[in-house]
């Protein structure tokens, strides 16, 4: 399963993976819980390593990849830019795992538990993002 974040600090800001792993050690973890960064000019970054259990999702790391997406995405937007490189991402992680390209295997990260991530804005356009991902992988 692919599980999608939003940074959901107070700015609607754009922090780096590098900035986001700083920010995670501090809080005592070991590195950046997420394995992809999407900052808002669509640039994915490498955050753990794909074969490392993620911390994101509380009780389904195991089983997950997360992807961030930077952004307050209660107050801000996603841009196009990272909504295109979002569902190519998708598509290209659903097809090197064998993963389906659809919302089961695709979810916000407030499928799995109590929170407003990956924000309403971000949220809303989930279907069309697994769309699109399905349109990529199809190339």
């Amino acid at each position: 399963m692919i599980v999608v974040h939003h940074t959901g600090n107070p700015q609607d800001d754009d922090l780096s993976a590098e900035e986001i792993n700083e920010s995670h050690q501090t809080q005592g973890w070991v590195c950046i819980g997420y394995h992809y960064v999407i900052r808002k000019d669509g640039t994915v970054e490498i955050g753990r390593p794909d074969w490392a259990v993620g911390a994101h999702a509380y009780g389904k790391n195991s089983h997950t990849i997360g992807v961030h997406v930077c952004g307050n995405f209660e107050i801000g937007e996603p841009t196009a830019a990272q909504i295109e490189s979002l569902a190519m991402l998708l598509a290209n992680i659903c097809t090197d795992y064998d993963l389906p390209i659809d919302r089961e295997s695709i979810v916000g990260h407030r499928e799995l538990m109590p929170t407003a991530c990956p924000g309403k804005n971000l949220y809303a356009q989930m279907d069309t993002i697994v769309g699109k991902a399905s349109f990529y992988a199809a190339q």
